[in-house]
């Protein structure tokens, strides 16, 4: 092996190994400049108010300092967002797979009825959409306003996602393993459950994580739908935090401000962190399902 790998280098050109440099260098930049600011935010929230407002924090905290935290947590509605958000994110998500997996499966095969008119119908939903209030008027009339169910049916299908589902099981399931499967007697619903699922994981994983980050970081319907505080997600009450902490009007005045600010600045690091946890913890479990579930599904 070490020798293949010598004989490899010898093989090189200097043109090539120059060109595997830049490569290394440039990919090694873009890596510092995303990861920079997510490392700088970890840092400000541990770190003293003063040394982030003073610009003294750069690549290692000043000094370990978890009062923004302590805040965070000592609202009790936190715990309550998490719980809803974690409820929201997994009767959501289960919802989405169920309905995106069988409908990009259905699509997928060119025997389906009326086909093409099908996807006219989905395709016409990416582009055209009747606003905000004619959406509001039939969630009202739906009887769903300020309840749990319409934080998860009215997202219940991503119609991008299910394009995406199609696009995979046509590249990777043949129209001969389904004649083989109903030579043996499978029906159609007996060959999806038994033959098509087990060999779908990998597109699944990718649909989860992606349903799963969108209901996560959801605030926007929670804004307009939801009045009830029990209700709201995790969005809805660190933005509230952030807006009560940030708030320095009414009368505030002298050191009571600069106080303010002080923990408002570390608050908002916190917050990021709080919020993007969970979902950075999930990322690496279903990452090595992205090259064969999204890439190949998506451009072979």
């Amino acid at each position: 092996m070490v020798n293949q790998i010598k004989k490899r280098h010898s093989m090189e050109s200097k043109g090539d190994r120059l060109f595997h440099i830049g490569v290394i260098v440039l990919m090694s930049f873009f890596a510092i400049l995303i990861l920079y600011p997510l490392w700088f935010m970890v840092i400000a929230s541990v770190s003293n108010p003063d040394a982030v407002l003073n610009g003294e924090v750069w690549i290692l905290p000043d000094s370990i300092d978890f009062s923004g935290y302590a805040k965070i947590f000592a609202d009790p509605q936190i715990w309550t967002g998490y719980k809803n958000t974690i409820l929201y994110t997994l009767i959501g998500t289960t919802l989405n797979i169920v309905l995106t997996i069988p409908a990009g499966y259905a699509l997928s095969r060119q025997n389906l009825p009326y086909r093409k008119y099908i996807m006219w119908f989905f395709i016409i939903t990416m582009f055209f959409g009747g606003g905000l209030i004619p959406f509001y008027f039939l969630i009202s009339n739906l009887g769903m306003i300020d309840s749990f169910w319409v934080l998860i049916i009215p997202q219940g299908l991503s119609v991008w996602n299910m394009f995406m589902v199609k696009a995979y099981y046509e590249s990777n399931i043949s129209i001969e393993l389904i004649e083989a499967a109903q030579v043996d007697g499978a029906s159609q619903i007996r060959t999806f459950w038994s033959v098509i699922l087990p060999i779908s994981k990998p597109i699944i994983a990718v649909m989860i994580l992606f349903y799963a980050v969108g209901r996560w970081n959801s605030y926007f319907d929670a804004m307009v739908f939801i009045r009830s505080e029990e209700l709201y997600p995790l969005q809805i009450v660190l933005r509230n935090i952030l807006i009560i902490n940030d708030n320095v009007s009414g009368g505030i005045t002298g050191e009571d401000i600069y106080e303010r600010l002080r923990l408002a600045n570390q608050i908002k690091y916190g917050v990021i962190i709080v919020s993007s946890l969970p979902i950075i913890l999930i990322y690496p479990l279903v990452q090595r399902f992205f090259k064969e579930g999204f890439l190949v599904g998506s451009f072979k």
